[in-house]
């Protein structure tokens, strides 16, 4: 059996302050079949499941992604909008009797106030709650923040994402995939680079590709360095590198894991 590590960080938080923190290693077995709620953050560049699928059967052999990963989607939705119970029923979404894995994509607005952080806390816990009652495990997938000219952009709002997705996914015990911190560095090292679209919202292909590899490190505890899936040369290889660099860094930032 193959086995990924997950690290879980437990931060005690004041006003959204660090003030300690904790690691817990645990491992669990690799999951089959994964499903992703979302919204158009996760179909936007030929959705990310497919990329993520594609990355998978790469280095797994013999793994099928089409049958194995699938998503479920509503454009402009939050997690409140999703009934996560009946997504997850025997052979609601094709053949599959049970997601071994359910990612939770939450708003982009859903961290921008304190009424909505809590809204979001709210319905993580709930549909958390029903995932692992189905025998599944939950993980939250933290988003990007926006960048100007967004009329809700802000400088600080990575650092709200951030410091909300953890706390949300410590109290519930699940992994949280720093999709975000991955686009914050990738930027920092790369002011260039097109990770959104002109909306200054959404990712462009870039920045599915990018969300991509951050999940698949997350979930495996794998790099995804060298993989060769480039959405059949639509991603140059330079770009390809770099991205796969940054996810991976990303990961073992926030894990606290050294490269």
């Amino acid at each position: 059996m193959i086995f990924f590590r997950t690290i879980v960080t437990f931060l005690l938080f004041s006003n959204f302050l660090v003030s300690q923190e904790l690691i817990i290693e645990t491992e669990r077995a690799q999951p089959e079949t994964i499903l992703f709620i979302g919204n158009s953050y996760l179909y936007y560049g030929d959705s990310l499941h497919n990329h993520f699928k594609h990355m998978v059967e790469e280095y797994f052999t013999g793994y099928d992604g089409g049958s194995s990963v699938k998503s479920a989607t509503i454009g402009g939705s939050r997690l409140k909008h999703h009934d996560v119970e009946r997504l997850i029923k025997p052979k609601a979404i094709s053949s599959i009797e049970n997601f071994d894995l359910v990612i939770l994509q939450g708003g982009s607005s859903e961290t921008l106030t304190k009424e909505n952080r809590k809204e979001f806390s709210y319905f993580v816990k709930k549909h958390v709650d029903v995932i692992k009652a189905n025998n599944s495990q939950a993980a939250l997938y933290m988003t990007h923040a926006y960048v100007k000219p967004h009329k809700d952009f802000m400088d600080n709002q990575i650092k709200i994402i951030e410091e909300t997705y953890t706390k949300v996914g410590n109290d519930n015990q699940v992994l949280v995939i720093p999709v975000g911190l991955a686009f914050d560095l990738a930027y920092q090292e790369q002011p260039s680079i097109k990770l959104h679209r002109p909306d200054a919202t959404h990712p462009s292909l870039l920045g599915t590709y990018l969300a991509a590899c951050t999940v698949f490190s997350s979930i495996y505890g794998k790099t995804p360095i060298g993989l060769k899936y480039d959405y059949y040369g639509a991603i140059n290889e330079k770009d390809k590198m770099f991205l796969q660099a940054t996810a991976f860094k990303a990961t073992s930032i926030y894990y606290n894991k050294e490269q």
